[in-house]
């Protein structure tokens, strides 16, 4: 024990320790301290020592260190808690020495005691040291009960307008297919948000009679889903949306973890509502504690004047790359297939060009009219719906030259110089149509002039695409639902079989076809000998069809694989704002010529193959259709 005195006698002085005599710690200052004295002292410094810590590094741990450092310096003086939080790790090295001078070892913490310390958590308000602090072991309120506890990020998701049909039907239910395959964490909270008086189940009422198993995931489907429910909260927006988005955001926090927190907002609202809601939330729900992303759903704007004061408002509170623009029709397969097939395939990548394309075709059409009376006999029609962000974000895709990366940036970077590069598209080379009224209701198309058909012939003044039409069609209510791409190749110069074809030799044209529907599949048409004597050369297509190479028996909704590239950070199928003003600056001009002209659309009936005049305006640009469109 005289070791044990003689390391007692060499210690620093306590004469400060006083101070903390309301403490809980004994300061092991006798001649002949016992072992577990010494263990008891160690035991509560380290209690003491990680509340203290995690109370400073919070707060203010930074400003507590250069004034520690001062301290050693000289050059100012020391609040009194800096100076008990120094001695007590002089005490605690003090404490140490006296153990290993005794030969015993250091004793096991009591796994209760460090563990309520470590854990338990205090807010202390900036520049303020309460009493809590000076007495680290003191016992403290415990905290808001967090979920989140592990060092990953939390994930929030919130849907704006969550009583909505595209909520009910598309957001939540492509929510819960990513939260059932995984790609969710568990932990996720999502919320929905809306001025209708619901309640937490109530919400979870609604979103559990859209949602449904994968056919090939019914393992445990019920246990995620009870899951996936006891994970969605509901938050009343009230009559002020400042107010709840405040309310939004105490909800959220209540289940973020103490580490980086994540959120996503998805504004499933109407273009008229969207700044109503974006503007609060950027004031009142962003996280601070990491990245924050904001889902907009089209269309992006009535006119380009209008988009354009949409988009400062939004930039003047997000930036840029927080703000991703969603058009479920591009989270299609044929789309993410455009670069793979051109950029992966040498044989495909040098064809490339005007020198080999004759012309492209942009097809997508729709046999159902359910949603025309709401979308087109209104004022927004196909042109701003349909032709505005999906027909030029395919066409920018196939048509760009190769970007640096696989990187969303990189990748827009070369679609705006394509949009850019539209030349301007006259009146001429364009057909309108519009679908017949069906319901009894005569003046009702004949009083409106909103287009429900599109076909026009664009063209890029550019190296790559100079003579080559891209020729759009597009309509609602048509014959079938068809959405593909389709490349006329060139004829073979000098082509010596000609006389071997045995029908119209404009039909030996190679073509290749990436089709979504009716049914997923790419094609490439190719000349070849028929079988039997003789030559006689005939045109076949090569098929490459889904469902016989890959299990396509359920295929994932476009807004799972839209959605996951929002979690990814993949914007490279969101519309950045200078792509959106090149797009407007397509359609603008002869938007406005067809207002001015009033020109009117040609009617079809339902199930029809669309207006007659759209397939003048293919010969008169050399583009030869599909019989069976």
């Amino acid at each position: 024990m005289s070791g044990l005195a003689a390391s007692a006698s060499a210690a620093p002085s306590l004469s400060s320790w006083s101070s903390l005599a309301t403490s809980r710690f004994t300061p092991v200052a006798g001649p002949a301290p016992s072992f577990r004295t010494q263990a008891c002292g160690l035991r509560c410094w380290i209690a003491a020592k990680l509340k203290l810590q995690k109370a400073l590094k919070r707060h203010h741990g930074c400003q507590l260190q250069r004034n520690l450092d001062a301290r050693g310096r000289g050059n100012d003086k020391v609040p009194d808690y800096l100076e008990a939080a120094s001695l007590t790790e002089k005490r605690s090295h003090w404490n140490m020495h006296l153990a290993y001078d005794s030969g015993g070892e250091m004793a096991n913490t009591s796994s209760d005691t460090l563990d309520s310390s470590a854990d338990q958590e205090k807010s202390v308000p900036q520049g303020h040291i309460p009493s809590e602090i000076s007495s680290p072991v003191q016992k403290e309120e415990s905290a808001v009960p967090r979920r989140h506890s592990n060092n990953e990020p939390s994930l929030c998701i919130a849907v704006i307008g969550a009583t909505g049909e595209l909520a009910r039907t598309k957001v939540f239910p492509a929510l819960f297919a990513l939260y059932y395959s995984g790609f969710l964490p568990r932990n996720v909270g999502i919320f929905g948000y809306s001025r209708k008086k619901l309640t937490d189940e109530g919400l979870r009422s609604i979103i559990e009679a859209n949602l449904t198993c994968r056919v090939d995931h019914h393992e445990n489907c019920d246990d995620k889903l009870s899951e996936f429910l006891k994970r969605t909260y509901y938050v009343d927006a009230g009559h002020d949306n400042k107010e709840g988005m405040v309310r939004l955001n105490s909800r959220m926090a209540q289940i973020e973890g103490i580490g980086a927190a994540n959120r996503i907002f998805y504004l499933a609202v109407p273009q008229e509502a969207l700044l109503d809601v974006a503007l609060p939330l950027a004031d009142g729900a962003q996280t601070k504690q990491g990245w924050n992303r904001i889902i907009i759903e089209k269309p992006f704007g009535f006119t380009g004047l209008s988009s354009q004061r949409v988009t400062q408002s939004m930039l003047s509170r997000f930036e840029e790359k927080q703000i991703y623009r969603i058009d479920h029709l591009l989270g299609k397969d044929l789309i993410e297939n455009l670069t793979v097939l051109r950029f992966s395939n040498l044989v495909f990548e040098p064809l490339w060009s005007r020198t080999y394309i004759r012309n492209v075709q942009v097809v997508f059409s729709e046999e159902t009219s359910n949603e025309i009376q709401g979308r087109y006999f209104g004022n927004y029609g196909i042109i701003r719906d349909i032709v505005h962000s999906h027909i030029l974000q395919t066409i920018a895709l196939f048509a760009m030259e190769p970007p640096v990366s696989l990187d969303g940036e990189d990748i827009r970077d070369e679609k705006v110089k394509v949009l850019r590069s539209i030349r301007k598209v006259d009146l001429e080379d364009v057909v309108l149509g519009q679908l017949k009224d069906t319901s009894g209701k005569v003046d009702r198309y004949t009083k409106s002039m909103t287009p429900t058909y599109f076909a026009a012939a664009m063209y890029i003044d550019n190296a790559r695409w100079d003579g080559v039409p891209f020729f759009i069609r597009t309509g609602m209510g048509l014959m079938t639902n068809r959405a593909e791409i389709r490349i006329q190749f060139r004829h073979v110069p000098g082509n010596i079989y000609r006389e071997r074809f045995g029908h119209d030799i404009d039909l030996d044209t190679n073509e290749l076809v990436l089709r979504d529907q009716p049914e997923e599949a790419i094609l490439l048409k190719v000349n070849n000998k028929v079988p039997g004597l003789g030559l006689q050369v005939d045109a076949s297509e090569l098929n490459l069809l889904y469902r016989d190479r890959y299990n396509t028996e359920v295929v994932p909704d476009s807004y799972e694989h839209l959605l996951l590239d929002v979690l990814d950070g993949d914007s490279h199928l969101f519309m950045r704002s200078d792509e959106l003003a090149a797009a407007w600056n397509v359609l603008t001009p002869i938007i406005h010529e067809i207002d001015q002209n009033r020109v009117a659309p040609e009617l079809y009936e339902a199930g029809d193959r669309g207006p007659i005049n759209a397939y003048y305006l293919a010969a008169k640009h050399g583009v030869r259709w599909d019989d069976d469109w």
